[in-house]
């Protein structure tokens, strides 16, 4: 029979960083504008701090991501290299290291053993990266995608609070674009939660709380700024 079964494991590493890309997108470039307006500033000063705010969030996102990711990836070749030269060392231990990783998941010692070794007579580092380590297709860190997900997807996340400023008079800003911003968390909440499989309707109160009070906390910070200075 064919496997129909069908799994979203596979779209975690992008997934993540595509909707933190653009949960950041919303929530810093509307708190900027919003935070702008809040302090009495110009149309022009609004929307510049806008696309500031766009430009430095899309490429520090970029880079941390790629930084993070590295790292992680760097972790995961040290230890292929140990893994690989343990093998060549000592294949017997590493072999008896293997069954009994499949004792404690329930199989018993001799159904262990036949495991461990069908399984390393066909691809010993393999089955020591899966299952000693945890390292998958799936899990390795992938940095250059990482980074690029994260990139595009802050731009455009700041995009839609940037639009609405644009298209918005400027006694209307803060209102139009917290209003809007909250919205487009929501989606992006109930979207990321139907790609992975969740909750959607948690996912999109989560996401439009932190948002919420992110911007009201920068709203309230212009607005004290604006009357010192």
């Amino acid at each position: 029979m064919p496997h129909r079964e069908r799994h979203r494991v596979d779209r975690i590493g992008w997934l993540r960083a595509a909707v933190l890309g653009a949960n950041d997108g919303i929530v810093s470039t509307a708190s900027l504008i919003v935070g702008v307006a809040a302090a009495d500033g110009t149309r022009s000063s609004v929307l510049i701090a806008g696309f500031a705010g766009m430009v430095a969030g899309a490429t520090s996102m970029a880079a941390g991501e790629y930084v993070s990711v590295s790292s992680q990836s760097d972790s995961e070749k040290a230890e292929l290299a140990r893994e690989m030269q343990e093998l060549h060392d000592d294949p017997a231990f590493e072999r008896e290291e293997l069954a009994q990783i499949y004792v404690h998941r329930g199989l018993d010692p001799a159904l262990a053993g036949q495991v461990a070794d069908q399984l390393m007579a066909k691809d010993a580092l393999g089955a020591h990266l899966r299952d000693e380590l945890g390292i998958t297709e799936l899990t390795a860190a992938q940095p250059l995608q990482a980074a690029l997900a994260s990139a595009a997807s802050f731009a455009v996340g700041a995009a839609l609070p940037l639009a609405a400023a644009l298209l918005t008079p400027m006694g209307f800003i803060g209102p139009v674009v917290s209003a809007s911003s909250l919205g487009f968390l929501a989606l992006l909440g109930t979207f990321g939660a139907w790609a992975g499989g969740a909750s959607m309707g948690k996912a999109a109160r989560r996401v439009a709380f932190w948002g919420a009070l992110a911007m009201g906390l920068t709203a309230l910070i212009g607005h004290w700024i604006g009357q010192a200075v």
